[in-house]
């Protein structure tokens, strides 16, 4: 079997199936049945430029070469959201996450501009987590001031090392002391952050990837994210491979590192997602739960349900064909129904993410069927010490925590 490779956690959406046009009739044909009341609702803000374009970044982010159509842009993404509205009208927004790219590369101006449109247009709920994702070579005091006066909460900055050479191996615009900088500042303006960070980087070393884990437990941060660097298709790191450690080493360093951070007060609640007591980020438990979202910007996707159906949608991804559609009022490039016989894989592919799992009753509520739709699955699951499971709980052992992959596959359609 194949151990898991933790993903990035901040910001991850559900990946979704192969989409059909909108106008196809088989809009209609994937209903289900049994959805009483609609998941929580986040939103999801996405702003498509890079400083530079990283070697390993399979994300929909483009570098800025010029100036960058800032307004044009906000007024898209606005754009968008009005049209949007219908779809979710009345539903309160728990939390809103703004992805890249580097939103960091937006003015305060603009994220004002953006998060007043969202209270204006939906009922943001009063409490609500707002997450800014932020680039240590892009943030000051000015910026990150700014951001919290404009209603920003959270701040989510991506580290990724505090190495220097590891970090020139990534081809990240920071180094080691602009890391520690963004990192101080940010904990100074804010009180919920979290630090990305990844290991198994090229010829990194165990004591390294530990050495990285000590210095973000120092720091002090409420929420840290500790993911698997990877070789995604279609990237320069794809094409032309690093030396990466061993297997056996990478899993050494996955390991220890939760040990370190365990010992140090961090609960480990979701595969890459480590946090100290109540700061879980709302935001991606959603995701984790399978919520609803909606998905505004270049190339953001949405999951959306209703009562005889649960819908995905993609916007236009290239950032020109984007705002030239929202313009015109056709922002959603694709819209789609799950099949009903994807929505047990779909389900269980974020929620078996969760390490002390799920209620049984969420898989009824989120999916609109009852559990005995996988019953055959489970058993399966269950066989193989994949998961434990009671008359309340789902939960991953760590058998299947380290084998999610495995556990994942028994649970597709076919």
């Amino acid at each position: 079997m194949k151990k898991v490779i933790p993903i990035r956690a901040e910001a991850s959406f559900n990946a979704p199936a192969k989409p059909v046009n909108v106008s196809s009739p088989l809009l209609g044909e994937a209903t289900i049945s049994g959805l009483t009341n609609p998941p929580p609702l986040s939103v999801y803000i996405h702003i498509p430029w890079c400083v530079k374009k990283c070697p390993y970044c399979d994300f929909n982010s483009h570098e800025s070469r010029g100036e960058i159509p800032e307004k044009r842009y906000v007024a898209a993404l606005i754009k968008d959201l009005e049209q949007s509205v219908p779809r979710v009208y009345g539903r309160k927004i728990k939390s809103v996450f703004f992805g890249g790219g580097t939103p960091s590369l937006f003015s305060a101006d603009s994220i004002n501009e953006i998060l007043s449109a969202v209270r204006m247009l939906t009922p943001l709920d009063y409490a609500a987590e707002i997450t800014l994702e932020a680039n240590p070579g892009t943030v000051d005091t000015a910026h990150f001031a700014g951001y919290k006066q404009a209603g920003v909460n959270r701040v989510s900055l991506g580290i990724q090392s505090f190495n220097a050479d590891y970090l020139k191996a990534l081809g990240r615009i920071h180094d080691d002391k602009q890391a520690i900088q963004a990192a101080e500042l940010a904990l100074k303006t804010f009180e919920r952050v979290n630090f990305d960070i990844m290991y198994g980087l090229p010829n990194q070393t165990l004591e390294h990837a530990l050495e990285d884990a000590r210095k973000a437990v120092v720091l002090g941060s409420d929420h840290l994210s500790f993911y698997h660097l990877t070789l995604e298709p279609n990237t320069p790191f794809h094409l032309t491979p690093p030396s990466l450690p061993e297997n056996d080493t990478s899993a050494d360093m996955q390991e220890q590192i939760e040990v370190l951070l365990a010992e140090n007060g961090y609960e480990h609640y979701e595969t890459s997602a480590f946090c100290k007591p109540k700061s879980q980020a709302r935001h991606n438990v959603n995701y984790w739960q399978f919520g609803d979202y909606l998905g505004i910007g270049s190339g953001a996707h949405s999951k959306l349900s209703f009562h005889d159906k649960i819908t995905r949608e993609t916007r236009h991804k290239n950032p020109k064909a984007f705002m030239d559609n929202a313009e015109k009022g056709n922002a959603v490039d694709n819209t789609w129904a799950i099949e009903q016989a994807d929505l047990g894989f779909e389900f269980m592919m974020n929620a078996l993410r969760l390490t002390n799992g799920f209620e049984i009753k969420l898989f009824r509520e989120r999916t609109g069927m009852p559990l005995e739709a996988i019953s055959m699955r489970l058993a399966e699951a269950s066989k193989k010490g994949l998961i434990i499971q009671n008359n309340s709980f789902i939960q991953p052992t760590l058998l299947g925590q380290r084998y999610l992959n495995n556990l994942l596959e028994l649970f597709l359609a076919n």
